[in-house]
């Protein structure tokens, strides 16, 4: 029919578009037009399931796409600083689809359901429902709606695992006797509340490692719902998300020096109070003022700025901007140090300065600017915390111990901007802000940014 050699075309297409554009979002340069590929590609996808002969009734169909756009207008107008709880949510709304889909697939068929297809509609329902509730866990996280510090009690990870290890077995007695209808809720309510439980022993460090599986176990999910419907765009979409999730995981735990188990079961964030407090009773820092600070700026050749979350809460990625220009016209070499896993979602660094037009070229990842900090005259850390914090390479009692981080405790000079001496998402002290070398820069981000460019140029002829 040539309906059904339209959709095959436009599903082509589509399939060609997402791949496209995760080869583009790979890259700064190229994001952009990556973002672009994947929306059209996404329209074709709808556009030629809407051609499908099996629809008898589009009226439905319609109200769901006015109330999707009613809803998710708003959810896209958020700040940046919301982006990664955003993402959360639409890896929770994208779970909550496979799993009302698989259920639907499930009652329609019962009880004569092929072994291999109620093995890979169990799948779909089980990673379905764990990421529903553990993305809405994770957006709570980090919205701070719900305490982002670890939640542990005796024997978690023992009863944690004995919830998945049952609607596993669940799943079994449904693939060998499908007509046990009475059985499938367990394999939808089990996961509901193991999700719950898998993100509650989960501190806010390591959050972007937490959203990035969720968005693998997200595709795995969409990948297993496309061989219940006998969807080949499905299958393929779901398996690039599902792959390059897991991937993106797996490169965000070698960041941090840690493997998947740790993350999921380690309780990583807790706040290490006992040494922290005394230390902090006996060290003293040294602080600035926004004149003082312009002063040693505009005395150097060569600056490394450091952003952190602090510089996301702030929303200072602009007067940034206006700092670098107002260095790079005195002649000073400014340079960008990202870290893999600042902020609260990966890439979120990248995102900001991208949005502040910062040229792609002076964003370095760790790797490339590390050898440069030994020649920077001053590492300008702006709410960066756990990512510079040296104890991860010489305290072997550290919970960050082994973490690879930025070495900006190198430079001759190190300038910290924060509102206060508190700790970051690890939950513990940095031995940075005690050197000799470093001045603590204590204020607002956005404002204290602001004032050393108005410094620099006043005093610039």
């Amino acid at each position: 029919m040539p309906t059904e050699n339209i959709i095959e075309i436009t599903y082509l297409l589509a399939t060609a578009l997402f791949i496209l554009s995760l080869k583009w979002l790979s890259t700064p340069a190229t994001a952009r037009r990556g973002v672009f590929a994947g929306e059209i590609g996404m329209l074709l996808a709808v556009a030629g399931t809407l051609l499908y002969h099996g629809i008898v009734e589009y009226k439905w169909i319609v109200i769901a796409l006015v109330l999707g756009t009613i809803i998710g207008i708003p959810l896209g107008e958020v700040a940046m600083t919301a982006v990664p709880q955003r993402t959360a949510l639409s890896h929770a709304f994208g779970a909550l689809c496979v799993t009302l889909v698989g259920t639907a697939e499930f009652y329609l068929r019962a009880p004569n359901v092929p072994p291999f297809m109620m093995a890979v509609l169990s799948m779909e329902v089980i990673l379905g429902s764990l990421t529903f509730t553990g993305s809405l866990m994770a957006a709570g996280k980090l919205q701070e709606i719900l305490p982002q510090r670890p939640i542990t009690y005796k024997g978690q990870n023992f009863v944690n695992l004995g919830l998945l290890g049952v609607a596993i077995a669940v799943a079994g007695v449904l693939v060998a006797h499908p007509e046990k209808m009475q059985l499938f809720p367990a394999i939808v309510g089990i996961p509901l509340v193991f999700g719950v439980m898998m993100i509650i022993p989960i501190g806010g460090a390591d959050m972007p490692t937490v959203i990035s599986l969720l968005n693998s176990y997200a595709g795995l999910s969409a990948a297993a719902m496309g061989f219940v419907l006998q969807s080949k765009l499905l299958i393929i979409a779901g398996a690039l998300d599902g792959a390059s999730g897991f991937i993106l995981s797996v490169n965000m735990s070698k960041a941090m020096n840690r493997s998947f188990t740790n993350v999921l079961f380690g309780a990583f964030g807790q706040e290490q109070a006992g040494a922290a407090a005394g230390a902090k009773e006996t060290r003293s820092v040294r602080s600035a003022s926004p004149e003082e600070a312009a002063g040693i700026l505009a005395a150097a050749n060569k600056v490394v700025v450091v952003p952190g979350y602090g510089m996301a809460v702030a929303q200072a990625q602009h007067k940034v901007r206006e700092l670098y220009d107002a260095l790079t016209k005195r002649g000073i070499d400014v340079k960008f140090g990202i870290h893999p896993v600042a902020g609260r979602m990966p890439g979120h660094m990248n995102v900001l300065l991208a949005e502040a037009d910062i040229p792609y070229d002076k964003l370095l990842d760790m790797d490339e600017i590390n050898g440069e900090f030994p020649q920077t005259d001053v590492a300008l850390v702006i709410g960066a915390n756990d990512v510079t914090n040296p104890a991860a390479r010489s305290d072997p009692s550290s919970p960050i111990y082994g973490m690879p981080i930025l070495d900006v405790d190198k430079a001759r000079t190190v300038m910290v901007i924060k509102r206060s001496m508190g700790a970051g998402f690890a939950g513990i002290e940095n031995p940075l802000y005690y050197l000799d070398k470093t001045l603590m820069l204590f204020g607002d981000a956005k404002n204290f940014v602001g004032a050393i460019v108005r410094e620099l140029a006043g005093g610039h002829e």
